[in-house]
């Protein structure tokens, strides 16, 4: 994802910095007051106040670097917070470049990564003030973001963020996903499980959960962040009228009778039919899931449980939904062929990471 990063400067020696932020970050674009124009055409020149154009900078940009006191950016950007899953990131630079501050949205917004990154260009001192980093913890936030992990309930982030900081015992139950998600040793009180109900005993304040499977265990949910990786894949077999509605009521039966979270799914797989299929290409862009389609001989190669005469016969091949989920996952089948009206068939494959 490509993030939109604006300087905003005020001073000269604020212009200063900027520009050698700009060489090595070239696509970050300077703002400074026209009553410092030097003529300069990498530098966006502004007449407005700079209170009122901090605000458009803050709904428009990804990342906001301020060079100037930090007093002076929380009063202009204030009335603009909404929450730490929306707000970019916003760094504070002095004006002799000695400190990057870190000063909103350290993990979510990518604010602490940053002022690290810009630090190093400017032998500056980054200031990061965040718990889980200065107490070189997990990050409870930010668990698997880089595999596309989403994290189902995000009321219970900042409260389980607090136990994790504070040392207090925390159980971290795993079934699917990436297992690379922390690489160095951890902490002394985290523990793995082999058994998600031992979150409930009450020698663990907090759990982790990294799983595609649904929970109900209302014991357990309260007391947990639960992350869901993008570990499984749906296998469509369908018509050319079949509608994106048919497809989510579908996907949706299955996963509700198989105990699976639909923020899982990775992709759906289908088979190429020469030209795309409207319910499924509008399913896709909705719910923001790829498609990946197979040709007949590749789906005709891949043993399944459930070989069908009538799908040989009119599409080629005597599999599409368990072949193609089966060949994109490149793991094993947990949900096998299920028919369901009008046209639809769906089979579920789960990613296997080591």
């Amino acid at each position: 994802m490509v993030i939109k990063m604006a300087i905003l400067a005020i001073t000269r020696h604020g212009i200063e910095i900027a520009r050698r932020i700009k060489q090595k970050m070239p696509e970050v674009e300077i703002y400074v007051p026209a009553k410092h124009n030097d003529g300069g055409n990498d530098i966006i020149w502004f007449i407005e106040q700079s209170t009122k154009l901090v605000g458009k900078l803050f709904k428009s940009y990804d990342a906001l670097i301020c060079i100037f006191s930090l007093g002076a950016v929380i009063r202009m950007v204030a009335p603009y917070l909404i929450d730490k899953k929306s707000d970019p990131a916003v760094l504070v630079i002095d004006d002799r470049a000695n400190n990057v501050i870190s000063a909103l949205s350290g993990h979510l917004g990518g604010a602490n990564a940053l002022a690290r990154l810009v630090a190093s260009f400017l032998g500056a001192q980054p200031v990061i003030t965040t718990a889980a980093d200065v107490n070189e913890t997990i990050a409870v936030d930010l668990i698997g973001r880089e595999f596309g992990w989403t994290i189902e309930n995000f009321e219970n982030v900042t409260k389980v963020s607090a136990f994790m900081v504070n040392e207090e015992k925390i159980a971290i139950y795993q079934d699917a996903g990436e297992r690379n998600w922390w690489i160095a040793q951890l902490p002394k009180n985290v523990t793995i499980i082999d058994s998600i109900d031992k979150i409930k005993s009450q020698e663990f304040k907090a759990g982790l959960i990294i799983s595609d499977r649904v929970v109900l265990d209302q014991s357990i949910i309260s007391k947990s962040v639960i992350y869901r990786p993008k570990s499984l894949v749906v296998g469509i077999g369908l018509h050319w009228d079949t509608s994106k509605e048919t497809i989510k009521s579908g996907i949706d039966t299955v996963f509700k009778e198989n105990g699976l979270s639909f923020q899982s799914i990775r992709n759906l797989a289908s088979i190429n039919r020469k030209a795309k299929v409207k319910g499924l290409e509008e399913f896709s862009i909705q719910h923001g899931i790829p498609v990946e389609i197979y040709e007949k001989d590749r789906l005709a190669s891949v043993d399944v449980p459930n070989p069908s005469a009538t799908v040989q016969k009119f599409e080629g091949t005597s599999s599409v939904s368990e072949a193609s989920s089966l060949l994109s996952s490149k793991g094993e089948l947990v949900v096998p062929k299920q028919k369901l009206p009008p046209n639809l068939t769906i089979a579920v494959s789960r990613i296997y990471h080591q």
